[in-house]
C-alpha cells in the first residue's frame, strides 16, 4: 500500500488531489475539519466536497476530522501510516488577508505552527517521502508594487524590456516590505518548508501560487476571487472590487494544472527545499475589470458592480509568476488551460 497524505483535503487544491491519487491507484487519507467554514461562514464550508469524495473514492479514501493546530493527532495519524506515507500534500491554511488581522493568533497557529507539525512528523515517521507545501505569492509582501507599472486602460502593465516582464521570479526579495498577517504567517511556513528540507536533507518543496482556481472552489469575498466573481455574475449578487481602480492583475491557473505540477514533482524529486513560483504567467492572466467582462461575456449576464477605493492592505497591483525555474527543472510539464478555459469550466 502507498498513501498520500492530504492536509486541507475537502478544499479546492486538495479534493482534486484525493480524486488524482486515488486515480492512480494511491490509498489517500485526508485531514480536514472544515475551518474554512469557521472562517468565511456557511459559504466557505466545504462539507460537500467532503461527503462527495467518500462517496466517490470508497474506501481508498479515509477522512480525519483534525485540526493541524493539534500535534498529537497529527502524530497518531503519521504514526499509524508511517511504514506507506510516500507524499503529503500540505495545502490547509487560513487563506486571507482581512481574515488574518481579525485574529492573528489563529491565523499564525493554522499556518506557521500547523505546517511545522506537518513538518515535524514526517521527519519523524516518514523522512524518505516528498513533502509538498501550497505557498503563495504573499511571501513576497507588496514589494511587487514598487516596480514601474504602467497603468493602461483596464490593467497595469511593466515595461515589456523590464527583468520581470515574464512574470516575477523566485529572486524577487521577501524581506522589509508590507505583507500583511496572513503574508507573514505564510512566509513563516515558507521558511520551515524550506530549512527542513536543507536542514535535514528531505523533499521539501514550496508551490508559490498565484490564483489557484476551478470549478469545485468554494469562493467568497475575501478568498477566491475568479469563482466567487463567476458566482455574483451567474447569481445577481453585487460584487465590490477594492483599490486599484479594478486594474490590479493577477496570473491565473487551475487546480488541474497545480496538481500536475506537484505529480511533476513527486515522480522525480530534488532534495533540500526547492521553491517554484507557480501560476499561468504570461499564458494566463488578467485584471479585475477584464475578468468582469469575459465574465459577463462567458453568462451573457451582467454584474451588479461597485468600487471601494481602499486597498487591501499587502495587496498586489500587478503579479504574474514568471514560471520558468520550473518548466526548467521539469520541461516536460505544461499549463493546459488559460484563463478563458478556466471561467468557463467554472460557468
Amino acid at each position: 500500500m502507498s498513501v498520500v497524505v492530504i492536509t486541507g483535503s475537502s478544499g479546492l487544491i486538495g479534493s482534486e488531489s484525493a480524486e488524482f491519487y486515488v486515480g492512480l491507484g494511491y490509498d489517500v487519507i485526508g485531514i480536514d475539519n472544515n475551518m474554512r467554514e469557521y472562517f468565511f461562514g456557511s459559504g466557505g464550508s466545504t462539507i460537500n466536497n467532503r461527503e462527495y469524495l467518500k462517496l466517490k473514492l470508497g474506501s481508498k479514501y479515509r477522512h480525519y476530522d483534525i485540526d493541524i493546530r493539534d500535534y498529537k493527532k497529527i502524530e497518531e495519524v503519521f504514526e499509524e501510516y508511517k511504514q506507506d506515507i510516500s507524499l503529503i500534500i500540505h495545502t490547509a491554511a487560513q487563506p486571507s488577508h482581512d481574515w488574518a488581522a481579525r485574529e492573528p493568533l489563529t491565523d499564525f497557529h493554522v499556518n506557521a505552527n500547523g505546517t511545522l507539525h506537518l513538518l515535524e512528523a514526517t521527519r519523524k515517521f516518514c523522512p524518505e517521502a516528498v513533502f509538498i507545501y501550497t505557498s503563495t505569492n504573499k511571501v513576497y509582501g507588496d514589494r511587487p508594487n514598487q516596480l514601474p507599472l504602467i497603468e493602461c486602460e483596464t490593467r497595469f502593465e511593466i515595461d515589456s524590456n523590464h527583468p520581470y516582464h515574464k512574470g516575477i521570479s523566485e529572486d524577487m526579495s521577501i524581506d522589509q516590505n508590507m505583507h500583511s498577517l496572513f503574508g507573514a504567517s505564510k512566509l513563516a511556513a515558507d521558511i520551515l518548508v524550506q530549512e527542513y528540507g536543507r536542514y535535514f536533507n528531505m523533499k521539501t518543496v514550496c508551490f508559490r501560487g498565484g490564483v489557484l482556481t476551478g470549478a469545485k472552489q468554494s469562493g467568497v469575498v475575501l478568498h477566491g476571487f475568479i469563482n466567487y466573481l463567476m458566482k455574483c455574475v451567474i447569481n445577481g449578487i453585487p460584487y465590490t472590487i477594492f483599490g486599484y481602480k479594478g486594474k490590479q492583475v493577477r496570473d491565473v491557473i487551475a487546480s488541474s494544472d497545480v496538481i500536475s505540477a506537484f505529480h511533476t514533482f513527486f515522480q522525480n524529486p530534488r532534495q533540500g527545499g526547492e521553491v517554484y513560483n507557480l501560476g499561468g504567467g504570461r499564458y494566463s492572466n488578467i485584471s479585475m475589470l477584464e475578468a468582469i467582462e469575459l465574465a459577463q461575456e462567458i453568462t451573457g449576464k451582467k454584474l451588479n458592480y461597485s468600487f471601494n477605493e481602499h486597498h487591501r492592505v499587502g495587496d498586489h497591483i500587478w503579479y504574474i509568476s514568471d514560471i520558468n525555474k520550473f518548466t526548467s527543472h521539469y520541461p516536460e510539464w505544461k499549463i493546459t488551460k488559460d484563463i478563458r478555459m478556466i471561467m468557463e469550466e467554472i460557468f
